[in-house]
């Protein structure tokens, strides 16, 4: 499942995680997941809200554009007796495989899981040499690609906006210098430079590379484009009565969660300068007091779990509202092919 790349998180700075599936037991809350009913994981990881599912009785089918989690999976998949079909592909491919009005439940667990930053031939951690890599599919563009061939005012964008990263442009200049020299291949090299750019001070929480690993693994793998999309195909995948939970570790991914139920639950607020919009039934109302977060128990215990966020609704029985980008908080970033 999802781990934080945030502040004073262990594996943000690429320490070794134990798996642990954060917010566990507030998202079977929220499920209500029950014998007969069928949920959809959409992040599955290592598979840990989906293991509890089963135990529920539910049966489940499991989404991650990993390879590598969907063969690890397979024994999960042997041992549950047919309740457990994992499929090779990004949630935000759910309708291509269940149909509308299908699912009584649907988790989202936003992020990289722990597995892939224990990998340094990933690339996700900079605490571990490796390649600069950063797919979570293992395909498409990497974050070598994007370092050297990106513009550099396109890359103060990537790590001002999805990064938040303060100093962007410096460091986004520094690169841009480097690479004509140097290409970069690896993930020490991009942190060593960032280091000697913006140099750790004692009050810092966090390593300084951080924010830009954060941005590139975002960047690289769309995740906030990914998670819209999936936020509209759950609404038409669920049925009347069910329920879509998702968990975020950071505030862009939040924004985007809190503004699509906002959106559907006819709390959005709308501009004055635009044209009134016509009043839709909602399609979701909150399940509980929003956001959930972990307790002091869980955090201490899971470091991850400390940016973790909540938010769940429950699906009514009217049309599916709208799709499309200006109704959600998504950055519009220069796309680079590949």
């Amino acid at each position: 499942m999802a781990a934080d790349m945030g502040e004073g998180h262990s594996d943000a700075q690429g320490g070794p995680v134990r798996h642990i599936p954060v917010l566990l037991r507030e998202v079977l809350a929220a499920l209500e997941a029950a014998p007969s009913q069928l949920i959809v994981d959409g992040t599955f990881g290592a598979g840990g809200y989906t293991a509890a599912i089963l135990e529920a009785g539910a049966s489940v089918i499991g989404f991650d554009r990993d390879p590598e989690a969907i063969a690890n999976g397979a024994e999960m998949a042997a041992a549950s007796g047919g309740r457990l079909k994992l499929i090779h592909a990004q949630f935000s491919h759910l309708l291509e495989h269940v149909e509308e009005a299908s699912l009584d439940g649907l988790v989202l667990d936003i992020g990289v899981s722990s597995m892939q930053i224990d990998e340094a031939e990933r690339g996700f951690s900079f605490m571990r040499d490796g390649p600069l890599d950063m797919r979570m599919a293992q395909a498409g563009i990497s974050a070598a690609d994007v370092v050297n061939r990106a513009k550099a005012s396109d890359l103060t964008r990537i790590f001002g906006i999805l990064g938040e990263e303060r100093h962007a442009g410096r460091i986004a200049r520094a690169i841009e210098a480097e690479r004509a020299k140097h290409p970069f291949s690896t993930t020490r090299q991009l942190a060593g430079l960032i280091e000697k750019v913006s140099p750790r001070r004692p009050q810092d929480k966090i390593h300084p590379a951080t924010r830009v690993f954060q941005a590139l693994r975002t960047y690289v793998n769309d995740e906030l484009g990914e998670l819209a999309t999936a936020l509209f195909a759950a609404e038409k995948a669920l049925k009347p009565g069910g329920r879509l939970v998702v968990v975020t570790f950071h505030s862009l991914e939040d924004r985007i969660v809190k503004r699509f139920f906002q959106d559907r639950s006819g709390k959005a607020s709308g501009s004055r300068h635009l044209p009134a919009v016509q009043e839709r039934k909602a399609t979701f109302t909150a399940i509980g007091k929003q956001p959930v977060v972990a307790g002091e128990e869980e955090c201490e215990a899971n470091p991850r779990a400390r940016s973790a966020k909540l938010r769940a609704g429950l699906r009514s029985d009217a049309p599916a509202g709208p799709t499309g980008s200006d109704i959600l908080p998504v950055p519009n970033l220069v796309a680079l092919g590949g």
